[in-house]
C-alpha cells in the first residue's frame, strides 16, 4: 500500500515481518520519504519505513480529542476550594490521536474530565495565566505567577493553590515563588508530570490527587513541589521549594530533596499523610503575605570546567551583569591556580574573576557536586576567591543560588544583598548539611 493513500488520523495495523504496530497516522514531515509516522496507543510516536513486504490494515478513524461539547462535572459545594492557576506543562496536556498534537485543557471541566478522581477531594476554580513550556520561562514569568497567586489567596474560601507546571524548570519556579511570597498563609503546591496523561505509565493523576489531598488535609502554609517518591505508584512526596532538583530526564521519581528531606509523604491508596519534617511552615492567621515580586534579569551562571577561557568571565563585565553564580568544583573552586607551565593560562582567569568582583558585580560560589556544602577555607584557591569578594552559597543548589541572587538584587541594595545571600531566608540553607551515605 502506498503511503499517500493513508489519511491523517486513520487507525492502522502495520506489519513488517515480526514487527507489528497499531496506531494513528500522524501528519508527514518533509523528511518522511518512505516513512509512516504513527502515534501508538502507549502515547509514543514512531516512524516505520515502508517496504514491499510491509502490510497495512486500515482500522478506521481515531477518535479526536479536542474542543467540543464538555461534560459538566458536578462539584460539591461542601468540599474545600482549591484555586488552579495554569501555565502549561505535561500534566495539563493530553494527546489528540488524530493529529498527534498535545492539547492543553485550562477550564475546570477539562481538568475534571481528565482527572475525575479529584472531584471527591475538592471543588475547583481555574484560571489560565499563560501557556508556556517550562524551559522557555524567564524571570518575568515568576513575578506574573506570584501576583496571580497573591490575588487568589485573597479569597478566604480558598484552602490552597495548585500550580500545574512543566518539570524541566519547576524547581526554579518553586524557589522564586518561595522568596516572592513571604508569609503566604495557604499551601502553594507546584505539581508536574514526567509522562502525559494519555500514557499508561503516566504519573499525572497520582501527583495531582496527592497534591490535592495534601492541600485539604493539612495546616501547611508555603510553597512545595508534589511528585512521585519512587517509580512505584504508591507514594508522592512534598518537596521543599528551595532544596529540590530534577535528577533524571524521564523517571517518574526524578525529583529529590538536596541536602534536605521531603516535607511529607502522601500514600495514594490510603490517602494517609505522614509529615517527615516536624518544623514545616504552618498556617498562622497573625501573619500577612508580603509580596516581593521583582527579580534582576542581569544574573547568570557559569559552570566551571577544565580548560576554561578568561573570555567566559569577561562577558559578565562586558554586558554589565549585576550578579554571577559560579558553579564551581568540589568545595567551591575554579581554574585560578598555576601548578606548572601548562597551567599558566589560569592567571588570566584569576584576573578576570577579580575584575568582575572589583566592578561591583556580586559573585556567589556554588558547587556542581549537588550534594554537600561549599567550604572555601580549606584550600588556597578557595581562600583566594574569598579574598576577591566571592561569597559562598553554603549548601544551596546552583539553581536556588541563582534565583535567590536575582531576587535579592531585584528587591535590595547591593550591601544588603551581600549580607542576605548567605543567610537562610526560606529554608534554602541548612544549618547542618545532611550526609547521604
Amino acid at each position: 500500500m502506498k503511503k499517500n493513500r493513508l489519511q491523517e488520523g486513520e487507525m492502522i495495523r502495520l506489519r513488517d515481518g515480526p514487527r507489528e504496530y497499531v496506531g494513528s497516522v500522524l501528519p508527514p514531515s518533509p523528511e518522511d520519504k518512505g516513512v509512516i509516522r504513527l502515534k501508538l496507543k502507549s502515547g509514543y510516536n514512531i516512524g516505520a519505513r515502508i517496504s514491499a513486504k510491509t502490510a497495512i490494515e486500515k482500522l478506521g478513524q481515531a477518535q479526536k480529542v479536542g474542543k467540543g461539547a464538555r461534560h459538566r462535572t458536578e462539584q460539591g459545594n461542601e468540599l474545600p476550594k482549591i484555586a488552579i492557576l495554569h501555565i502549561g506543562g505535561t500534566i495539563a496536556s493530553r494527546v489528540d490521536y488524530r493529529t498527534g498534537a498535545v492539547t492543553a485543557g485550562f477550564e475546570p471541566e477539562d481538568l475534571l474530565e481528565m482527572f475525575p478522581e479529584v472531584t471527591k477531594i475538592a471543588r475547583f476554580t481555574s484560571k489560565k495565566i499563560t501557556q508556556i513550556a517550562s524551559e522557555n520561562m524567564r524571570v518575568e514569568h515568576y513575578g506574573l505567577i506570584a501576583r496571580e497567586i497573591a490575588k487568589a489567596a485573597q479569597d478566604r474560601s480558598v484552602k490552597g493553590i495548585l500550580l500545574p507546571h512543566g518539570t524541566d524548570t519547576i524547581h526554579y519556579t518553586s524557589a522564586a515563588l518561595a522568596f516572592m511570597l513571604e508569609d503566604i498563609q495557604v499551601p502553594v503546591i507546584l505539581v508536574g508530570a514526567q509522562r502525559s496523561s494519555d500514557r499508561p505509565s503516566s504519573d499525572a493523576a497520582m501527583n495531582l490527587v496527592c497534591a490535592c489531598e495534601f492541600i485539604v488535609k493539612t495546616d501547611f502554609a508555603g510553597v512545595a513541589i508534589c511528585m512521585h517518591e519512587s517509580v512505584e505508584d504508591d507514594n508522592c512526596v512534598l518537596l521543599p521549594a528551595c532544596k529540590t532538583r530534577k535528577m533524571h530526564s524521564s523517571r517518574r521519581d526524578a525529583f529529590k530533596a538536596v541536602n534536605d528531606t521531603p516535607i511529607a509523604r502522601v500514600n495514594f491508596e490510603t490517602r494517609r499523610i505522614e509529615f517527615i519534617k516536624k518544623d514545616y511552615p504552618r498556617h498562622d492567621p497573625s501573619k500577612k503575605l508580603k509580596l516581593r515580586d521583582k527579580m534582576d534579569r542581569n544574573v547568570s551562571i557559569i559552570k566551571t570546567h577544565t580548560n576554561m577561557r578568561a573570555e567566559q568571565f569577561d562577558y559578565v563585565i562586558k554586558h554589565k551583569f549585576s550578579g554571577l553564580v559560579i558553579e564551581g568544583t568540589g568545595l567551591g573552586h575554579t581554574e585560578i591556580g598555576v601548578s606548572d607551565e601548562n597551567s599558566k593560562y589560569n592567571e588570566k582567569i584569576f584576573r578576570a574573576i577579580k575584575r568582575i568582583c572589583d566592578s561591583g558585580t556580586i559573585v556567589v560560589m556554588a558547587s556542581q557536586t549537588i550534594f554537600g556544602r561549599v567550604h572555601m577555607h580549606v584550600y588556597s584557591p578557595g581562600i583566594d576567591l574569598l579574598n576577591m569578594g566571592v561569597i559562598p552559597a553554603e549548601d544551596m543548589t546552583p539553581e536556588t543560588a541563582f534565583i535567590k541572587l536575582a531576587w535579592l538584587l531585584g528587591n535590595y541594595k547591593p550591601a544588603q544583598v551581600k549580607e542576605l545571600i548567605g543567610k537562610n531566608l526560606r529554608g534554602e540553607i541548612s544549618e547542618f548539611t545532611r550526609y547521604e551515605g
